[in-house]
C-alpha cells in the first residue's frame, strides 16, 4: 500500500496541533494509506530538497514565518483569494503545487459567533503573513481597521508606543497575529494598554496554546470577549484535508 504523506512547514515548529489532529483523524477515521508529519525548516529554500526527498508528499500546511515566502514555489495561484498574498496549504499533485488559503474560513467562521454590531473597528496586531488572511475577511465583512506593529513598515499605521485609551476605545475589537505568548514562552504579550480595555471590547488570539494566553487574560479579567485560534486551526485543518482529496 503506497502511502501518502502530508505535513506542516514552519519555523520554529514546538508542538504541531496539525501533526496531533491529523493523526488522531487517520486512527479515528481506520485511514492506513496516509501519515502527517512536521518538518522544520530554517529558510524557505529547504522546502526544495524536502520535496526531492519526499516524492510521496501529497500537501503541505504552512505556518509562520513562511505564508508568504511560500508563494515563489507555488505554480498554480489560481485557488488563492484575489488580492491575498499569504498561502497556508498547498496540494501537490503531477509537478504542479497549488496554493491555497484556509486560514480565511477558519478565521472567520470563529470570529464570527461573538462579533457584536458594535464592532465595527478593529486592531491587528502584527502585520506579517498571519496577519493577511485576518485584513482579508475583515475587509469581507466592512470592519475598519488599523495594523499595530513594531516599526511603521508595510502599511504599519501604528507602533505599539502610540496606542493610547483614545485608540483603544474606538477599536472594540483586537486580534492578535504575532506569535507573541505562545508555550513555552506563555509570559509574553502584545505591548498594548490593557487597563483600558471594558466589557464592550472583543479580543481574539491566533495562538491556541496555551488555550488563555496572557493577551486573552488580560482582556478577560477586563470583562471582554475572547477567543483563541483553536477552531479556527479545526476549521482551516478540515478545509485542508477536503482541497487535499479534491480530485481538482
Amino acid at each position: 500500500m503506497a502511502m501518502k504523506l502530508y505535513g506542516l512547514i514552519g519555523y520554529p515548529l514546538g508542538h504541531s496541533f496539525s501533526e496531533k489532529y491529523f493523526t488522531e483523524k487517520f486512527a479515528r477515521e481506520d485511514i492506513r494509506d496516509c501519515v502527517y508529519k512536521t518538518f522544520s525548516l530554517k529558510n524557505i529554500a529547504a522546502l526544495e530538497e524536502l520535496l526531492q526527498q519526499h516524492p510521496e508528499l501529497c500537501g503541505l500546511n504552512i505556518t509562520i514565518p513562511y505564508k508568504q515566502d511560500i508563494l515563489s514555489f507555488v505554480t498554480d495561484t489560481s485557488h488563492l483569494p484575489e488580492g491575498l498574498p499569504a498561502c497556508n496549504c498547498i496540494k501537490i499533485s503531477g509537478g504542479k503545487i497549488s496554493g491555497y488559503n484556509t486560514d480565511v474560513i477558519g478565521f472567520e467562521k470563529s470570529l464570527l459567533p461573538q462579533l457584536k454590531p458594535h464592532h465595527t473597528h478593529a486592531l491587528i496586531l502584527g502585520n506579517g503573513g498571519a496577519a493577511e488572511a485576518v485584513k482579508f475577511v475583515l475587509k469581507k465583512l466592512k470592519i475598519n481597521f488599523k495594523i499595530i506593529g513594531r516599526s511603521l513598515k508595510n502599511d504599519t499605521d501604528y507602533i505599539y508606543e502610540d496606542v493610547d485609551k483614545a485608540i483603544i476605545k474606538f477599536h472594540p475589537l483586537i486580534i492578535n497575529t504575532t506569535p507573541l505568548g505562545t508555550f513555552p514562552n506563555a509570559d509574553g504579550c502584545p505591548a498594548i494598554p490593557y487597563e483600558f480595555l471594558t466589557s464592550q471590547h472583543y479580543l481574539f488570539d491566533l495562538v491556541y496554546n496555551p488555550p488563555k494566553t496572557l493577551f486573552l487574560q488580560k482582556g478577560e479579567s477586563k470583562g471582554a470577549a475572547i477567543k483563541n485560534g483553536y477552531d479556527m486551526l479545526g476549521i482551516q485543518a478540515d478545509e485542508s484535508w477536503a482541497i487535499w482529496n479534491n480530485n481538482d
